[in-house]
C-alpha cells in the first residue's frame, strides 16, 4: 500500500458528493449569471459570474475535505504466496499430443 493510498483513500460516495456539488454550484452560477446579465444588458456580467461559480465550485470540490473521505473502501490485506514463481527459462516446454 502506497502512503498516497492512506492519506486519500479511495471514497466513491464523497465522489459522487462532490460531483453533484460541483455541477449545482455551476448550474446555479448559470441560471443568476444569465438573468443578472439579461436585466443588465451586460454579457460581461454573466461569464464574471459564471467564472466566479466555477472557481468556488473547485474550492469546494478539488481539494480531499474530510467531508469527501467518510467513507472509505476496504480493501483486503496482501497475501504472500506460499510457492516460489518460477522463471521463464525453469519452465519445462509443453508437450503436444500427437494426432
Amino acid at each position: 500500500v502506497t502512503d498516497k493510498k492512506r492519506l486519500f483513500p479511495q471514497d466513491y460516495k464523497g465522489q459522487k458528493l462532490a460531483e453533484q456539488i460541483f455541477q449545482g454550484i455551476i448550474l446555479v452560477s448559470a441560471v443568476i449569471g444569465f438573468i443578472y446579465g439579461y436585466i443588465t444588458e451586460q454579457f460581461g456580467w454573466t461569464v464574471y459570474i459564471v467564472m466566479a461559480g466555477f472557481a468556488l465550485s473547485c474550492l469546494l470540490t478539488l481539494p480531499p475535505w474530510p467531508m469527501y473521505r467518510r467513507n472509505p473502501l476496504k480493501w483486503l490485506p496482501v497475501q504472500e504466496s506460499g510457492t516460489e514463481e518460477k522463471k521463464p527459462a525453469d519452465r519445462k516446454p509443453k508437450r503436444h499430443a500427437k494426432s
